[in-house]
């Protein structure tokens, strides 16, 4: 394979750190997944080890490393596939939000308390009736005097059992469009404010998504992130390295899937010999591995863009769509290989296969993408 050159030695060292406390949380995945959610002291011990908020400056509450830190967590998360863990979501989108457009009072606080674990964050677009198109958004925040009143209900709400507060996009003047939407950050323990029930899905079970409910929630202006319509725009330039997180994922995955099917094949047993020696095994093998060792190459390439400030919306959306999609077949290919045992829900492959559907889907479904890319045609 061809050598990564994204990480320095020092990032290494930290890689090391993260595995290990990610091999800690791997026996304990399984129970989240009966719960439909990861406990508090999972994200309270993520705090105490610097894992949260990595790559937020420190003056503004975080940890204040550079963003390889945090793709480091992530491919180390999604190595092990624990889907369940809404770390990213926290510390690399709802974060940065906070960070790149809210005020220094805004910023201290509540990124310090996200940084140790004792605030648990999420971010609530998606609407019952709309999901990719933003600009469809129905819930609103009305003014009134130093309170904005919010009204409305999300769906599809990652951390949304857990949260202590979520950045919620709303409508703050409907006759605008998007250019009537804003963010407001909600904290759950205001009148009003309402969780629904946690959603059955087909994979992420461990993740504890759900349905939020806005019932006339006053909340103080000073919670308005950045100027008020500026929303949509906010979003759009966050959702570049969101889209991103979508590639990690499945880059991570494979990669570790690859190496689950090649150690299975080695030891299972068909017609008196392993199943890797069947010519059929090697080439489904060999060909999985050039798809793998291509999207990592691309994905890598445009992580660099990203650390230096490069990446543009269009690429983005062409690693979610590539990625995802790569992530699709391979690990298809990969179950085949298990056999009977692939559609066993304590293998990995199984549950990776389940968990991957939704990367097609969230950060904007792949159809956007063609659409996004297929406009600057």
């Amino acid at each position: 394979m061809i050598e990564r050159t994204l990480f320095s030695e020092e990032h290494e060292m930290f890689r090391a750190s993260v595995r290990r406390f990610m091999e800690e949380l791997a026996p304990h995945h399984e129970e989240w997944e009966e719960k439909g959610e990861v406990p508090r002291w999972a994200w309270k011990k993520a705090g105490e080890n610097g894992f949260l908020c990595v790559a937020i400056p420190e003056e503004s509450g975080g940890v204040g490393a550079d963003r390889r830190y945090s793709i480091i967590l992530m491919e180390e998360q999604y190595r092990l596939n624990l889907t369940g863990l809404g770390f990213a979501l926290h510390s690399d989108i709802v974060a940065p939000y906070i960070d790149h457009y809210g005020t220094a009072e805004q910023k201290q606080r509540w990124l310090p308390k996200m940084t140790s674990g004792d605030y648990i964050a999420g971010i609530a677009m998606t609407e019952p009736g709309g999901g990719s198109d933003l600009q469809a958004i129905r819930t609103t925040a009305i003014r009134d005097g130093n309170h904005y009143v919010v009204s409305g209900q999300k769906t599809f709400i990652t951390n949304g059992q857990t949260a202590d507060l979520f950045l919620v996009a709303c409508k703050t003047d409907r006759t605008q469009g998007a250019k009537g939407i804003s963010l407001i950050v909600v904290e759950t323990d205001r009148p009003g404010f309402e969780r629904g029930r946690r959603l059955k899905k087909l994979g992420t079970k461990a993740q504890d998504t759900s349905e939020l409910f806005f019932n006339e929630v006053r909340v103080p202006v000073s919670n308005l992130i950045g100027e008020e319509g500026k929303g949509f725009g906010y979003m759009m330039n966050e959702l570049a390295w969101e889209r991103m997180h979508v590639g990690i994922q499945a880059v991570s995955c494979v990669e570790a899937a690859l190496d689950w099917t090649i150690d299975y094949t080695r030891n299972r047993k068909a017609f008196g010999k392993a199943v890797i020696d069947f010519q059929n095994s090697r080439f489904k093998l060999a060909e999985m591995k050039t798809e793998i060792q291509v999207g990592r190459i691309f994905l890598d390439r445009c992580l660099e863009l990203v650390l230096e400030g490069k990446l543009d919306t269009t690429t983005a959306a062409m690693v979610k769509l590539w990625t995802s999609e790569m992530q699709g077949k391979v690990l298809d290919e990969l179950l085949q290989l298990h056999g009977g045992y692939g559609f066993m829900w304590e293998y990995p492959i199984t549950r990776a296969f389940a968990d991957a559907r939704v990367q097609r889907i969230y950060a904007g479904t792949n159809e956007i993408m063609k659409e996004l890319i297929g406009r600057t045609l």
